[in-house]
């Protein structure tokens, strides 16, 4: 499949010149980011997200598997991204881009080796059985920052999905449908947001906070930072670029970054107490 043109010489001298100036081809400032819309499906865990045009899908899945011998008493969470051509004429089906593995491999970072979820409270008989979480990510469009995206959305659908009640005795177990009993919701130790940094060629642009695709092509270096809204920093992520000086780093996560958390964290809140006014589930 061919890939799209790189951008003219004219569009980058544009682009850079407006970037000089603060001033973004959307009319957003340096450091605003796209107001997240969240919607939510039919079935628990299953979550659209979008990023001005970027879209990205979540489903979450669960089943009862038998834990591996070094960790009897903890569940199973796995991550799973899929960029097909639908979001891009730049991913090829059937082969995995560079893009698709940075992002599964930040995502893991984030939702799972930041101990997002309770690993231990999936565990329903120690060495026998325990729930296995599978989250899928969709990319359904891809129009700049494809990862903060996924990661919202991922975090969100953790929140929303309930997993069915289990009833343990002796050795035998009971899964109740949810007719039966209400489901229960994934323990979650905090609630971790992503959000990247560009940074570009000359030293006289100022970094932008949420890169559209242009600005993504263009950009020199982009820096990823995981945190949340009690200001415990999870993941900080660049992968190669224009170096950046560590006060640089720590002003970005301490002035700009913590504000944004608490604003995506009020956000998400509220999308999820508007989707279960809706809905006729019991919450245990």
């Amino acid at each position: 499949m061919p890939r799209p043109p790189s951008p003219s010489i004219p569009e980058k001298e544009f682009v850079y010149g407006a970037l000089k100036q603060s001033l973004r081809l959307d009319g957003r400032a340096m450091l605003e980011m796209r107001t997240p819309t969240l919607s939510f499906g039919p079935e628990l865990g299953w979550v659209e997200c979008a990023l001005g045009k970027t879209r990205v899908l979540a489903q979450i899945d669960g089943k009862m598997v038998k834990p591996p011998p070094e960790r009897p008493l903890e569940g199973l969470i796995t991550i799973h991204s899929e960029l097909s051509s639908m979001a891009s004429n730049e991913f090829e089906p059937g082969r995995a881009s560079d893009q698709e593995v940075t992002i599964t491999r930040m995502l893991d970072k984030v939702l799972r080796r930041s101990d997002a979820v309770d690993k231990e409270s999936l565990c329903v008989l120690a060495g026998q059985r325990v729930w296995h979480i599978r989250l899928t990510i969709h990319v359904l469009s891809d129009a700049g920052n494809m990862l903060d995206c996924a990661c919202l959305a991922g975090i969100v659908a953790l929140k929303h999905f309930r997993r069915p009640e289990v009833e343990v005795v002796g050795d035998e177990i009971t899964i109740h449908h949810p007719s039966e009993r209400a489901p229960v919701p994934l323990a979650l130790h905090h609630t971790p947001f992503c959000l990247t940094f560009a940074f570009f060629p000359d030293a006289t642009t100022p970094p932008l906070l949420d890169p559209s695709h242009l600005e993504e092509t263009l950009s020199a270096g982009l820096l990823s930072v995981a945190l949340n809204a009690q200001r415990e920093l999870c993941v900080v992520q660049k992968a190669g670029g224009v170096p950046l000086a560590p006060a640089d780093v720590l002003a970005l996560i301490m002035d700009v970054a913590v504000q944004r958390a608490r604003e995506l964290d009020r956000l998400v809140e509220a999308a999820l107490q508007a989707d279960w006014a809706g809905r006729h589930v019991e919450v245990r």
